[in-house]
């Protein structure tokens, strides 16, 4: 199955939002099965990730982008509040009784 096939099928499916097995044959871009082994050999190997920054960047060029609609997610990043607090070690040293001094 060609690159172009499987991606059509892969846009298919995401677009229409069906499962993979529901991918229907007679359109001619292989099984679900087939469309989405390549979306993950493609997405493991970071082809999704530079086409999404040469369509931003071509989309950018020729003044298409409406940046007033842009939103940042971060949920994929670790939050850091603040400096790191450090944390109390019980000791494990003897300690002098109370009652000497």
């Amino acid at each position: 199955m060609s690159d172009r096939l499987c991606l059509q099928g892969i846009l298919f499916v995401l677009y229409n939002n069906i499962a993979w097995q529901l991918l229907p044959l007679e359109l001619g871009f292989g099984s679900g099965q087939t469309c989405w082994r390549r979306l993950d050999r493609w997405q493991k190997a970071g082809v999704f990730d530079r086409l999404h920054r040469v369509l931003l960047a071509e989309l950018n060029a020729v003044g298409e982008l409406d940046w007033s609609r842009a939103c940042v997610d971060g949920s994929h990043i670790r939050a850091k509040k603040g400096d790191p607090t450090r944390v109390r070690r019980r000791s494990t040293g003897g300690r002098r009784a109370a009652n000497t001094s």
